[in-house]
């Protein structure tokens, strides 16, 4: 199995939120999605070992706030890769008290929801916890929503250990040479592939060109004449291929 093909799938960035009693926490996700339309419903996937996913469990709520495309590379390495008290990173963004009682995170958001836990699932190392929207707000209409591949591409950040869609490095920079190296031997073994020359139509002297090939009949270029399908006509007169004679 390719770990690169897990990096094809798309997500979006975002920032979920909780509180139990005093306890507020946070973490950064990229594992959220609508489930339902009406009511509108939320799924979001958190690791057992995350203090959110004890906080969400014991509250019954959580917010999921949109993070932006522009959003600071700080305050994903806040929520999504430093350990330490959940309430002091609290301290350092922009948030409000939602009317489920969580907190909301503002700073660097396009949207966000306030949702109540219908059902939780056991899905192994995470919980999927469902949650039913009992509010949201568009805070940025004409601002574009942080994507995973932005993410990954252009900020050059990775999911961090405890997201569902994280990739060990050296596995795939593993991947990623046998890849490679699978590629240069299939190039190299393609360059020293004897086509076999030219061959030519005895009716209309149309030639075959094995390095051409014919894109008309979906004939890739390096296809040798024995290769042809034994359907093959000549593309100019329609000869079967046993009226064509080696240019040799």
């Amino acid at each position: 199995m390719n770990l690169e093909a897990f990096l094809k799938m798309s997500y979006g960035i975002y920032l979920i939120s909780s509180k139990s009693g005093k306890e507020m926490s946070g973490y950064i996700a990229n594992t959220a999605f609508q489930v339902t339309a009406e009511p509108p419903k939320l799924a979001i996937s958190c690791h057992k070992n995350n203090t959110t996913a004890r906080v969400i469990d014991e509250s019954g709520v959580f917010n999921l706030s949109v993070l932006a495309k522009d959003t600071d590379a700080g305050l994903i390495g806040l929520f999504g890769y430093q350990s330490g008290h959940e309430d002091e990173k609290f301290h350092r963004v922009q948030h409000k008290t939602g009317n489920n009682g969580a907190p909301v995170i503002l700073s660097h958001s396009v949207a966000y929801f306030e949702c109540k836990v219908v059902d939780k699932f056991d899905v192994g190392t995470h919980y999927l916890f469902i949650g039913e929207v009992t509010d949201g707000e568009l805070l940025e209409r004409d601002k574009d929503p942080l994507t995973y591949a932005f993410f990954r591409d252009e900020m050059k950040l990775m999911a961090p250990e405890r997201a569902p869609t994280y990739v060990d490095k050296n596995k795939l920079a593993k991947d990623r040479e046998d890849a490679i190296h699978k590629e240069e031997k299939s190039n190299q073994e393609e360059d020293g592939k004897d086509l076999g020359g030219r061959f030519i139509c005895s009716i209309c002297a149309y030639v075959y060109d094995p390095e051409v090939g014919d894109e008309a009949q979906g004939i890739p270029p390096g296809t040798p004449f024995e290769d042809l399908p034994e359907d093959w006509i000549c593309p100019i007169c329609a000869a079967a291929k046993s009226m064509f004679i080696s240019d040799n």
